[in-house]
């Protein structure tokens, strides 16, 4: 009962004014404001100071430079394996598997369209047909910042507007086609293992969404708009494996896709398994090469 009423009252909230709202408070610079909001979410959430690049509290300018902190070098280590397809981020399985009919399984009850995931033009759509998903959340408490399963060049860029629904179990069992319906920046890559999208999901009060290559994304005027990146060939954007690739200002969720008998996601890997950034999420099938590679950023 308390889960459906928390849903229901989601639906009346106007969902983006709440986050800008939340947006101006975690960019203010005011010392004791943003310190009292960062001291209590380390309290609250528990936060692991410790492998931060900047340890203590008082030394960011606003919570959202606290948010969006780095760590220390070596904290996520990558793995080595050959193949290995990494975990972009830290947070917990929501779920993983195979793209059924089109649909990517959501919670008990509830699938979703790829093709309305990735903002509703086919061709994007149909790199996945039969592919394999994964979808990790992001708690409040977790490193915000997300990174590549794989080296790959970037193709196209689309913003798709939308809700802001929360993200978490509750609302994922809740709502219809979550994270098809919420506001999402879409990452179309060419990798050795072929197309993969990264979908970076926004949720209630995540003020924003950024990229290494765009900065802010999540415009003012919410429009559906493409950027492609791969008409330009002097200039292609081409990122390393586990070299950042965005971020969230408060928390959100990640979708990977892969193409038809491209990777295999880990066995040991179910619904609500926490892991962290670099660690193994899957494994190509079968491993792929390439000669060449253009240059690379970050």
């Amino acid at each position: 009962m308390k889960d459906r009423l928390f849903v229901f009252v989601q639906y009346l909230l106007p969902h983006h004014l709440i986050s800008r709202a939340a947006g101006c408070l975690a960019e203010c610079r005011l010392p004791w404001l943003k310190n009292a909001l960062i001291k209590a979410f380390i309290r609250q959430f528990r936060v692991d100071m410790h492998e931060a690049q900047i340890e203590a509290p008082t030394e960011y300018e606003h919570f959202n430079a606290f948010f969006t902190r780095a760590l220390k070098d070596g904290a996520r280590p990558l793995d080595p394996t050959a193949g290995a397809i990494l975990n972009p981020c830290d947070g917990a399985i929501s779920q993983l598997g195979r793209i059924e009919q089109g649909r990517v399984f959501q919670a008990k009850g509830h699938s979703f369209s790829v093709l309305e995931l990735l903002g509703g033009d086919p061709r994007h759509a149909a790199d996945f047909m039969g592919g394999d998903f994964a979808t990790v959340y992001l708690s409040p408490r977790d490193y915000h910042r997300v990174h590549m399963p794989v080296s790959g060049t970037l193709r196209e860029m689309i913003y798709v507007p939308g809700r802001i629904f929360s993200v978490n179990t509750a609302t994922a069992q809740g709502v219809p086609e979550l994270f098809a319906r919420n506001e999402r920046v879409v990452c179309l890559f060419d990798t050795a293992y072929g197309p993969m999208a990264m979908v970076l999901v926004g949720a209630m009060i995540v003020a924003s969404i950024e990229t290494v290559w765009a900065g802010l994304v999540t415009p003012p005027k919410r429009t559906l708009r493409s950027v492609r990146y791969d008409a330009d060939a002097r200039q292609p954007i081409h990122l390393e494996k586990g070299a950042e690739m965005g971020r969230f200002k408060l928390g959100s969720t990640v979708i990977l896709l892969f193409g038809e008998e491209r990777i295999r996601w880990a066995e040991q890997l179910q619904p609500l398994t926490p892991v962290r950034m670099g660690e193994a999420l899957g494994h190509a099938v079968p491993p792929a090469t390439s000669d060449t590679e253009p240059p690379s950023i970050g």
